[in-house]
């Protein structure tokens, strides 16, 4: 099949697209008009910013699969976006959130292991026919690389990739799934990050600690809140995009020294650059927040970092085709009975241990988004939370390969049932 040629194929002006369509977002959800205050009360900003660049690419007139403005924006603006976000942040707080978020993640894990053989035999049921693949197109090889995208990210999927075979065509297929689907659900998570008291309420959760830690951050930044100067806004960036920098140097040197040196740690994502340039840049931010550079969240640090996140949402918005469920419905409906399964077991398990709706979102997203969205949906309760996606998506590339090759092994054996 060609792929048809999308309106606009110069980045610049895609660009521009997308930072006009943010512009319009913010402008109309300050608005007083009685529309958009009425509008907005129903759909939060960050979704429209999400969404509206995916009506953009279903209707052709941008590429997000031909576009490189994902690659920098992942690359460039979401580390400068992290060190900016974590340089006023309460380490000690964060701490205080307790063990509540490190089961919510594992909930995750479990949920998307189970939840593809479960997937599986509930469609089996319904279309037998599913299981007449042979070969690298079974099936099964297909979904365990998605297991491996949803558990830890592109670098654990690639490996499953390698482990089970999958053809190339199966392969495309389970990306359309895995980007649809996964993007559909995290439209569902910004809605409600929006909202998230009635879900809580519903979970009966103790939302405390997380309150607590929201409201002695803007103690703070009322503390040192002043007009900012040029100086400041330099400062800034210099900054976020120096750290940036360091990362992207540290990261070209230790990715593939751990891929030379240390072949077998590669399941960990060792020898992935963007892992290394990810940790390295809240590390750092997380060290400078000990520092003066702490009193840069009163010249508006942390909505320089906001302005740098939304431009990723923008570019991972336009990633999705709404479309792209009519080429292949069967797969997607495997696709959607695994997210459904996930998030039912992460919600058992929050109304178990009363854990509030936000562990359950950034848990997930941690899961399935990894590093690049997870912050996301965390700074979309409260960009001071930001940090706690980061460091729980971290843990989804540790746990990805093995969660994935068990959930692979899971979909082997009932399909040769």
């Amino acid at each position: 099949m060609e792929e048809s040629t999308p309106l606009l194929t110069n980045d610049a002006v895609v660009f521009g697209l997308l930072m006009a369509t943010l512009a319009f977002v913010f402008a109309s959800s300050a608005s007083k008009h009685p529309f958009w205050v009425k509008f907005y009360t129903y759909v939060p900003t960050v979704l429209l910013c999400y969404f509206i660049p995916a009506v953009f690419n279903s209707l052709g007139l941008i590429s997000g699969e031909s576009s490189n403005l994902y690659k920098v924006a992942s690359r460039y603006l979401l580390p400068a976006s992290l060190v900016l976000f974590t340089i006023s942040i309460d380490l000690k707080g964060i701490l205080k959130l307790g063990p509540k978020a490190l089961t919510m993640f594992l909930a995750g894990t479990v949920g998307i292991m189970l939840g593809g053989p479960f997937a599986l035999i509930v469609v089996g049921l319904i279309y037998p026919d599913i299981y007449a693949g042979t070969g690298p197109d079974e099936i099964w090889r297909g979904l365990s690389t998605i297991a491996g995208s949803w558990i830890g990210g592109g670098a654990n999927q690639t490996a499953m990739l390698e482990v089970f075979g999958a053809s190339p065509v199966l392969f495309g297929q389970m990306i359309a799934v895995d980007v649809l689907v996964a993007n559909l659900w995290m439209a569902f998570l910004l809605y409600w990050a929006a909202k998230p008291e009635k879900l809580d309420k519903l979970l009966k959760a103790d939302t405390t600690a997380i309150y607590e830690l929201r409201d002695r951050i803007a103690k703070f930044r009322e503390g040192i809140m002043k007009i900012p100067s040029l100086k400041d806004t330099m400062l800034i960036f210099g900054i976020g995009f120096g750290v940036t920098g360091v990362s992207h140097f540290a990261a070209d040197y230790i990715a593939p020294w751990f891929g030379t040196n240390y072949p077998e740690l590669d399941q960990y994502s060792l020898n992935s650059a963007f892992f290394w340039i990810v940790v390295i840049a809240t590390t750092a931010g997380l060290l400078l927040s000990f520092t003066k550079a702490r009193e840069l969240e009163g010249a508006g640090a942390s909505r320089m970092g906001s302005v740098l996140l939304y431009v990723l949402v923008a570019t991972i918005g336009m990633q999705m085709d709404l479309g792209a469920v009519l080429d292949n419905p069967i797969l997607f409906l495997i696709g959607i009975i695994w997210i459904v399964f996930h998030v039912l077991i992460m919600i058992v398990v929050a109304w178990i241990i009363k854990a509030p709706f936000f562990y359950v979102a950034v848990g997930s997203q941690a899961n399935v988004g990894g590093a690049a969205s997870a912050p996301i949906v965390a700074s979309a309760f409260d960009a001071s939370l930001a940090p706690v996606g980061v460091l729980l998506a971290v843990l989804g590339y540790a746990a990805g390969t093995y969660g994935a090759y068990l959930s692979g092994l899971m979909m082997q054996w009932i399909s040769g049932l």
